[in-house]
């Protein structure tokens, strides 16, 4: 149980239980982290929010994510983030570094606050996914000692990773990489 206030999952919201449960591990990994590194509650919101709205629409139908994020050419799977930045606007969401933390959660951003990068880092790191188990678990752990490597670390993953599997690299996530 975590001493900060979790909001709920917004009543737009359209995931299923299995996307549910991804959620629910990135919101508890946001927590912990927050509470060792004794976050002001404020910016502990930050990280919660930004983790419950991130998926958020990750199972919505294309056409919705195409009509929200207003995109009729990137793959569907890119666009649940986008989505749901605009329909946490439209619900009220007014902090900027939230809604950017959920609009690029998938492919990054150099302009990204520390709510943005924490919540690429609680995605990729959650303990629910198979793969790299061991390096994102260690990887995981050092997030309150050292948030700035841990970052850059998991930049680097998650490109060795993608290339790996002959993913997409996105300008976004290669402009972070060479950001210094």
């Amino acid at each position: 149980m975590t001493r900060y206030s979790i909001p709920p999952l917004p009543p737009w919201a359209q995931v299923s239980d299995r996307r549910r449960a991804h959620i629910d591990r990135v919101v508890e990994l946001l927590a912990q982290w927050a509470e060792r590194l004794a976050l002001p509650e404020d910016e502990a919101s930050r990280w919660l929010s930004a983790g419950v709205l991130h998926d958020a629409l990750r199972d919505a139908p294309e056409p919705m994510l195409r009509a929200l994020s207003g995109d009729g050419t990137t793959g569907v799977d890119y666009l649940h983030g986008p989505a749901a930045a605009v329909r946490a606007e439209q619900d009220g969401e007014r902090r900027q570094d939230v809604l950017d933390a959920v609009r690029f959660h998938t492919v990054g951003s150099t302009t990204w606050q520390r709510t943005g990068k924490v919540l690429y880092l609680a995605d990729f790191l959650e303990p629910g996914r198979s793969f790299l188990v061991s390096e994102r678990k260690f990887l995981a752990a050092q997030v309150p000692h050292d948030f700035d490597a841990a970052f850059r670390q998991c930049v680097r993953l998650r490109i060795e990773w993608s290339l790996k599997q002959d993913g997409d690299l996105f300008p976004p996530t290669i402009e972070m990489w060479n950001q210094r």
